[in-house]
C-alpha cells in the first residue's frame, strides 16, 4: 500500500507540472492574526498544493565576516527536527525518508533578500494533514546539529576551491565587489567567513523566523478557508511575539567613476563583465526597462548586442544584458566570453551599443518585436501551478498589485520608445561602468 501512494503521489505531481495555470484566476489576500499574510491562487484541476513561506532573512541580513551564514542556516534545517511535543528527534535520513513516505516535498533556501520554505503535497485527507505536521516541524524545530554543520561546512569550502579555479567565478566575484561596494549584496561566502559561522550563530539568525514576518502563497485545490488553516498548521511551532522591525538594510550606492579589474588567468576564454547598480523592484520604470533589455541584449538572438558582437563581428558565440532588481538595487550587467587577444574590442564593441542605445533609445521596428515576443511568451510563465506559485510569491514580497498577473500584458503593451529611452538614461551611466576582464589584457575604458 506505501509503495501504490508513492507512486501515485509522484505521478500526480509530475502531471502536475505541466497541466496549465491561468492568470485569469482571481488572488486573494489577508492577513491571520498572527501578523502572517497569505497569498491564494485556486486551482483546482489537480488534488495538488504548492506553498511557499518567506521571511525577510536572506543573504542582505548576513554580517559581513560571516557571509554564508542565511545559506547555512536555510540549508541545515533539513538536517534534523529535534524532539518536542512528546514526538522523538528525527535525523536527517530519517527525515527524508518521513517525506519519501508521504510522497511529498519540503524545500529550504535563501536567496539574495529572503529565506523560502516550499511545500508540495497532494491534497488527498491521509497525506496532507500529515505533510502540513512534518513541514512545521522542520520549519519550527530544526535541530542544527554540530556534527553535520561541521560536515557541510568542509563540503561547501571545497566547492568554493573548486570554483575558485574557474575564471566565471572569479570574474563574478570580483564584479559583485566593484559594484556593490560594502553593500550587503556584494559579500560573498568564503573558507574564512565559513569558519567564523557556529551552530548557535545559526540558532541566533534564525530567530527573525517568526509567524508576524511570514509571506505565505498557495497555489492549488484548496480554498481560502483550507488555506487559511494550511498557512496557521505550517506556522504553528514557530515562536509567537512581538516583532520588531528589522534594521534597514542601506540602499546600493551608485558608483562615482568607472573602473578597471583586469584579472590574469590561464584560460581558453575571456570572461568580461560590464555594468554597475541597477535599479529596486519597487521602481515604477520596471516596465520599460524590462522592454527595453530585451531589445538591448535579453532577446537572444533579436537583441542589438548580438548583432553587433557576435553577428557583425565574430566576436563571442553569446552577449547578454541583464538587470536583477530586488528589494534593493541589483547589478545591471552585460556579459560575455571571447578570444584573450579579441577581448578589448569585444568591450569597446559592448560599451558603443550601450551608448548608442542609452542615448537613442529602440527603433519602433525592434519594439514592435519585442513587445510581441514577450507578450506571445507570457503564457509560458505561468503554465503550471510551479510557477504560478513562484509569480504569486514575487507579488506577496514585493507587494505588487493582485492583478498583476492580469495586467502584465497590457503594462508591456504600452510601453513606448521614448519611456524607454528615458528610464534607460536616469538608471545607466555608460561612462561610470565596472568593466572585469579576467584572462586577457586590460581593455582601455575609453
Amino acid at each position: 500500500m506505501q509503495s501504490t501512494t508513492k507512486f501515485l503521489a509522484a505521478s500526480v505531481l509530475t502531471l502536475a507540472c505541466a497541466l496549465p495555470a491561468w492568470a485569469a484566476l482571481p488572488i486573494q489576500k489577508w492577513q491571520q492574526a498572527s501578523g502572517a499574510q497569505v497569498w491564494l491562487i485556486e486551482s483546482p484541476s489537480l488534488p495538488i498544493v504548492d506553498v511557499e513561506i518567506d521571511f525577510d532573512a536572506g543573504d542582505r541580513r548576513d554580517p559581513a565576516e560571516k557571509a554564508g551564514l542565511s545559506s547555512a542556516t536555510a540549508s541545515m534545517t533539513s538536517k534534523g527536527i529535534a524532539a518536542g511535543h512528546g514526538e522523538p528527534a528525527l535525523d536527517e535520513n530519517q527525515l527524508s525518508d518521513a517525506w519519501a513516505d508521504l510522497g511529498a516535498g519540503f524545500e529550504a533556501g535563501s536567496g539574495r533578500d529572503r529565506m523560502s520554505f516550499s511545500l508540495r503535497s497532494l491534497t488527498y485527507p491521509d497525506l496532507l494533514p500529515k505533510a502540513l505536521q512534518l513541514a512545521a516541524r522542520q520549519l519550527g524545530e530544526p535541530s542544527f546539529p554540530e556534527n553535520v554543520w561541521q560536515r557541510e561546512r568542509q563540503r561547501w569550502v571545497a566547492a568554493i576551491r573548486e570554483a575558485n579555479t574557474r575564471p566565471g567565478t572569479v570574474a563574478a566575484r570580483a564584479f559583485n565587489k566593484a559594484v556593490f561596494g560594502t553593500h550587503p549584496y556584494g559579500y560573498e561566502a568564503t573558507e574564512e567567513t565559513l569558519s567564523q559561522i557556529s551552530v548557535q550563530d545559526m540558532r541566533d539568525f534564525y530567530r527573525v523566523v517568526q509567524p508576524c514576518r511570514a509571506k505565505v502563497s498557495v497555489v492549488g485545490a484548496v480554498n481560502r478557508a483550507q488555506a487559511d488553516e494550511i498557512a496557521t498548521t505550517l506556522l504553528s511551532r514557530l515562536p509567537a511575539g512581538h516583532c520588531e522591525a528589522l534594521p534597514v538594510v542601506p540602499q546600493v550606492a551608485p558608483l562615482a567613476e568607472a573602473a578597471e579589474r583586469d584579472i590574469p588567468f590561464q584560460a581558453a576564454q575571456a570572461q568580461v563583465l560590464i555594468g554597475q547598480p541597477g535599479y529596486r523592484r519597487a521602481d515604477p520604470d520596471y516596465f520599460p526597462l524590462l522592454v527595453g533589455n530585451y531589445i538591448l541584449g535579453g532577446g537572444g538572438f533579436a537583441s542589438r548586442l548580438t548583432e553587433e558582437v557576435r553577428q557583425k563581428r565574430g566576436l563571442s558565440y553569446g552577449v547578454y544584458s541583464a538587470f536583477s532588481p530586488g528589494m534593493n538595487a541589483g547589478a545591471f550587467q552585460i556579459g560575455l566570453q571571447t578570444r584573450p587577444d579579441q577581448a578589448k574590442e569585444a568591450v569597446q564593441v559592448s560599451r558603443d551599443v550601450l551608448r548608442r542605445f542609452v542615448a537613442e533609445g529602440p527603433t519602433p521596428a525592434e519594439l514592435k518585436a519585442a513587445k510581441d515576443f514577450l507578450v506571445g511568451g507570457f503564457a509560458l510563465l505561468i503554465d503550471s501551478n510551479r510557477k504560478l506559485l513562484g509569480n504569486l510569491a514575487n507579488i506577496a514580497w514585493y507587494d505588487l498589485p493582485l492583478d498583476y498577473l492580469d495586467t502584465w500584458t497590457k503594462q508591456v503593451e504600452k510601453v513606448t520608445a521614448p519611456e524607454i529611452k528615458a528610464a534607460f538614461e536616469r538608471k545607466l551611466q555608460p561612462d561610470r561602468m565596472v568593466t572585469v576582464v579576467v584572462g586577457a589584457v586590460a581593455a582601455n575604458p575609453q
